[in-house]
């Protein structure tokens, strides 16, 4: 069990961060470390924190070895991108052109139209996953046409009324049993 001694700026410092960061694993490390510096116990820290002792030691360890910096949550920098950046302006000049602009029999891009088309173009074979989050990243969303009809004919919308009634009518209210044979 490691024994933290806190001067007061870095108390301070604790605090400030512990009071001011959105992220609350770097919260539960702040507190964690103040209380250890108080002469909390871990398996009291721990229940506490929600976490289990085995987590919480190796905050404590790095706080004690490398200070507020130890603390701080590192990601993992995650594997590389599938589409080169290299490539991404000439594919978005591909999607404001549309399908039709490319010579594609289509009327509007989708992700794995997008797809094929990238694999026929460049050779590279990719997800829809891989195109939906590429196109994510650079801001474009596909135009998905609605097939709302805003104005109706009163003609039509008469008619179906009509259409409606005689429907309802004819229904009947319940479920008949069948009759012998």
């Amino acid at each position: 069990m490691i024994k933290l001694m806190l001067n007061p700026q870095e108390g301070r410092q604790l605090e400030d961060l512990f009071k001011t960061t959105p992220d609350r694993r770097l919260r539960a490390r702040c507190q964690a470390v103040l209380m250890a510096a108080r002469g909390r116990r871990h398996r009291h820290m721990a229940e506490d924190l929600g976490v289990s002792v085995r987590t919480l030691q190796p905050w404590l360890n790095t706080y004690h070895a490398r200070g507020l910096a130890g603390l701080k949550i590192r990601w993992a920098s995650g594997c590389a991108a599938k589409i080169p950046e290299a490539w991404a302006p000439e594919i978005l000049t591909w999607i404001q052109a549309g399908p039709a602009g490319c010579d594609l029999d289509r009327a509007n891009w989708t992700y794995e139209e997008l797809a094929m088309d990238l694999y026929r173009t460049k050779g590279l074979t990719v997800s829809v996953t891989t195109m939906r989050v590429f196109c994510r990243r650079h801001g474009v969303r596909f135009y998905r046409p609605t097939y709302q009809y805003l104005k109706a004919n009163p003609e039509q919308q008469a008619q179906a009324c009509q259409d409606l009634q005689t429907l309802k009518k004819s229904r009947g209210r319940g479920t008949r049993a069948a009759e012998p044979r």
